[in-house]
């Protein structure tokens, strides 16, 4: 069967069939090790990410979490997606999936420039795998699993490596400039300027870790409450009909529309956008631009010479 220049083959089906496979056994896995090593909680229970085991280091142990395994595969399952919806595609080809992946490159692109700027249009691939890395690590737990959003260590290893870039583009005019911004707009405000410094990648992770975590314990506090009321009111009936779940049909659910899908999307929203506005906002493009082009002066004074 052809398709505008496109040959589906057995082989092309089969290729596909294994992708999308790829995408998701990564996630049957983590919930395979859910049930498997974890214990189910007894009542309410709320605590971190569980320690699958340790790897003994000179300096300490260093422990594999359930977060740190589901990042992951969240990752693997991001990856086989994304060779899945650019499996096959040709010039002048319109399948459905090549659509979708146009449309996620032209809708990322445009963020980053009208945010960013021209100079950091090659942002575009780094800011739409921030993106899908943190959606989809937030609504992981849609299947069950522990998402790697509510642990602050992952959050905030994604926070520092935004701090280096900020500090990267604010340094690309050496480190005289990067360090005389700190007596801006006088010298005496230097202190307050090099505690914002320091605050900004801890206010990224804190909030989106706090976010994604709260929702998580609202959610599971409202189930929790919403079954001891069915109890309350269904407890007088014979039999099994005191243990229907009444209120714990559908309300949950309605509620996880906000908590984990549109809360979760948000902050993976929100975290990008700061990222984009924090690098942009710290280089220094006047000052960058300037000097690039008395260099250009200067080697084109030093040709015609």
């Amino acid at each position: 069967m052809t398709k505008t220049g496109c040959v589906y083959t057995r082989r092309f089906k089969v290729v596909d069939i294994l992708l999308l496979c790829g995408a998701i056994l990564p996630l049957l896995f983590g919930m395979a090790l859910k049930v498997l090593f974890i214990p189910a909680p007894q009542g309410i229970e709320i605590s971190g990410a569980a320690i699958f085991f340790t790897i003994p280091l000179p300096l300490g142990g260093l422990p594999i979490t359930e977060s740190q395994i589901n990042s992951w595969l969240v990752m693997i399952s991001a990856l086989f997606l994304c060779l899945y919806f650019t499996h096959g595609i040709r010039a002048r080809v319109e399948t459905k999936r090549a659509l979708v992946a146009e449309w996620i490159i032209e809708k990322t692109e445009n963020l980053v420039l009208s945010n960013m700027g021209e100079y950091f249009a090659g942002f575009a691939p780094f800011i739409c795998a921030m993106l899908a890395l943190s959606g989809m690590s937030s609504l992981s737990t849609l299947i069950g699993l522990f998402p790697p959003t509510s642990d602050l260590n992952v959050v905030a290893g994604w926070a520092i490596l935004v701090f280096i870039l900020i500090t990267y583009y604010k340094m690309k005019c050496g480190p005289w400039i990067y360090l005389k911004s700190f007596g801006e707009p006088v010298p005496f405000l230097a202190p307050l300027n090099i505690i914002s410094e320091v605050a900004t990648p801890l206010s990224m992770a804190f909030r989106h870790y706090g976010n994604v975590l709260s929702g998580t314990v609202i959610s599971l506090l409202l189930a929790t409450a919403l079954g001891g009321l069915s109890s309350k009111l269904l407890g007088w009936l014979p039999g099994f009909l005191e243990d229907i779940p009444l209120f714990q049909v559908g309300i949950p659910a309605i509620l996880s529309i906000y908590f984990d899908i549109f809360s979760g999307c948000l902050q993976a929203f929100i975290f990008a956008m700061l990222t984009m506005l924090y690098v942009s906002g710290g280089f220094p493009a006047d000052i960058y631009f300037e000097r690039k082009k008395k260099k250009e002066n200067k080697k084109k004074l030093a040709n015609s010479q």
